[in-house]
């Protein structure tokens, strides 16, 4: 699959049909970085939440992801752990190709029982740049469910303008959250 720009993924998103999370917002941008934040609540409880959360194969959009196939990602949450996906080997590679890899991000802090899940890295064309990101996600109870609550904070030098590539971040990850949200809906075995 040739590369694609993050604009062109942006635009080939089509709307989720789910109860919409609160609105994403770009909570501050400067010329250094900038973080985004997004919410949403599921009727779900925390603990069937994790468990949806870190299998992101069954609900991250394989329109983001290298591979084009979300089934390709995985995470082992755990401290050390990574957010990664497997890049299938060519039909044409040779036997002794290996297969190919990709860390989206590796994570710094899982704690189920508190909700608490950190990673860090650069998401998409980000990783190409000189940044960091922390994305934080947070599983609060509230009554009737959990409060699911994203924060990304990506800082570095990048060549693109922060004014261009927060707003299609933060479209892109509100995307990846109404699919969880989605997912959520649907009773979990």
């Amino acid at each position: 699959m040739p590369r694609k720009s993050f604009a062109a993924l942006v635009l080939a998103l089509s709307p989720v049909a789910v109860g919409s999370p609160a609105p994403a917002e770009v909570t501050t941008r400067t010329d250094a970085g900038f973080s985004v934040g997004l919410s949403a609540e599921t009727p779900a409880d925390q603990a069937t939440v994790w468990k949806a959360l870190i299998a992101p194969g069954k609900w991250w959009s394989g329109e983001h992801t290298y591979s084009g196939d979300a089934a390709n990602l995985y995470m082992d949450a755990q401290a050390t752990g990574c957010f990664c996906e497997k890049l299938p080997r060519p039909a044409d590679a040779s036997p002794e190709q290996r297969m190919g890899s990709v860390e989206h991000m590796h994570v710094v802090y899982a704690d189920p029982q508190r909700g608490v899940l950190r990673m860090v890295g650069a998401l998409g064309p980000l990783q190409g740049e000189g940044l960091h990101g922390t994305l934080t996600i947070t599983l609060k109870p509230v009554e009737g469910g959990t409060r699911i609550e994203w924060d990304y904070v990506v800082g570095g030098y990048m060549r693109m303008k922060s004014e261009q590539i927060a707003p299609m971040v933060d479209k892109v990850l509100g995307e990846q959250l109404q699919r969880l949200v989605a997912l959520l809906a649907v009773p979990q075995k």
